[in-house]
């Protein structure tokens, strides 16, 4: 029993634990009614009365040994700061806002939503592109206005290159390299070099729209205007095409809603005239399917664009275009609840 008790002495002193479940596991092994040290007891009652004199105490100083030795190990493991691997303690301890979706985000994602229930998908091009593409594809003439250094930030010259003014270029790269049908949309930044005021600013955004296969008609054009118009901004709202000029189409037409703060009635925000223009449309000019690569006599198609400050503008009432791009957070947290 000495040598036992030796032993069981040796073991805890050399004993660790790293976690209070190890530190229990200790306890229940020596100190429960059938551990180790209990064990002892039991055979403590089958010594003679000599031999339980001289092993009474020690068997009692080893039990206050074992329970010192566990307190011990608790204490230890208990003031171990554990850390959460998923505490960042970098992070500033004031608490951090959420954010939200820009309102052009907001808007422009609802543009490509309706016209994708219309079965239009996006396509994407480049920002810095080349005459060809913006320009000459596009039916414009070589001494178009919109050519002149005053109007468009060129890169380089012979050949151009430049930031498009327009998404009409993804238009006609997809025309160059896809046959008909198509039917896409075309979001994204465009550039020109104008004064910034609070209607203008020298970059801004667009989405444009195009269809060309066998037997599309002016029709097909306008129901297609009138299904957005009352899906972005309410079902009694009505159109008005307006006879007008782009390059790329003919017939052109501008497009104007009956404005959505009188129901067409006139107001200050409508100029009395009970309209808003909101967008350009017309039917793809036959010498643009041409220069693409599609037969005009075979195809036709229509297309149409839109500024998508202009539309939000008219959904959220912003009446001063720089709000959009100065990154003001009393401006921008207006929009968290619109998405």
């Amino acid at each position: 029993m000495v040598e036992k008790i030796r032993q069981i002495k040796e073991l805890l002193s050399s004993a660790t634990a790293s976690t209070p479940d190890e530190v229990e596991a200790l306890r229940i092994k020596y100190l429960s009614k059938k551990g180790e040290i209990s064990l002892l007891f039991n055979d403590f009652r089958t010594l003679s009365p000599e031999e339980k004199k001289a092993m009474g105490p020690a068997i009692n100083e080893l039990k206050d040994f074992a329970t010192e030795r566990i307190n011990q190990l608790r204490v230890a493991v208990e003031s171990v700061d554990v850390i959460d691997p998923s505490l960042d303690l970098t992070r500033t301890a004031s608490p951090i806002s959420l954010g939200s979706r820009h309102p052009l985000s907001i808007v422009r994602n609802e543009i490509i939503s309706i016209f994708s229930r219309l079965g239009f998908t996006v396509a994407e091009g480049p920002e810095i592109e080349d005459d060809w593409h913006v320009f000459s594809a596009l039916n414009f003439a070589a001494d178009h206005p919109a050519r002149d250094m005053q109007d468009t930030f060129f890169i380089q010259r012979n050949p151009d290159v430049l930031l498009r003014t327009h998404t009409s270029s993804v238009q006609s790269r997809v025309m160059e390299h896809s046959k008909p049908p198509i039917r896409i949309i075309c979001p994204g930044r465009v550039y020109r070099n104008e004064a910034i005021s609070a209607r203008a600013h020298c970059f801004f955004h667009q989405v444009e729209a195009l269809y060309v296969d066998k037997n599309v008609s002016f029709a097909d054009l306008k129901q297609t205007l009138l299904y957005f118009a009352r899906e972005m901004f309410g079902p009694n709202t009505d159109i008005r095409l307006r006879p007008s000029y782009f390059p790329f189409t003919e017939p052109s037409a501008e497009m104007d809603i009956s404005c959505n703060l009188c129901g067409g009635k006139g107001c200050s925000f409508c100029k009395g005239t009970g309209w808003v223009e909101i967008l350009g449309c017309g039917m793809v000019d036959p010498n643009v399917l041409d220069a693409c690569g599609i037969d005009s006599k075979i195809y036709s198609g229509f297309a149409l664009g839109m500024g998508v400050e202009r539309i939000t503008n008219l959904k959220y009432q912003v009446n001063d275009l720089r709000m959009f791009s100065e990154n003001d957070r009393r401006f921008l947290e207006q929009f968290q609840a619109a998405h």
